[in-house]
């Protein structure tokens, strides 16, 4: 369950900080484009977002499994 939770949280938060670089950058383009531009820039965070939790994890995963191996 811990994993979903990461990966959900992760997910919001990237989508949080791309919906507010993408509604910047489109309200210095356009006033009509900031909501374009949060919306492409959430859904490319939300992306990112997932990525980056996939790869966390897996780097996490080795690590106890090379600490687990060192002990024995």
């Amino acid at each position: 369950m811990g994993s979903k939770l990461e990966l959900a949280l992760g997910r919001a938060r990237h989508a949080a900080i791309g919906a507010a670089v993408g509604a910047f950058v489109g309200g210095l383009i356009n006033k009509n484009f900031a909501s374009s531009g949060g919306a492409v820039g959430g859904l490319i965070g939300a992306a990112i977002g997932e990525k980056r939790v996939s790869a966390d994890s897996f780097i996490k995963s080795v690590k106890e499994r090379k600490a687990d191996a060192t002990e024995e």
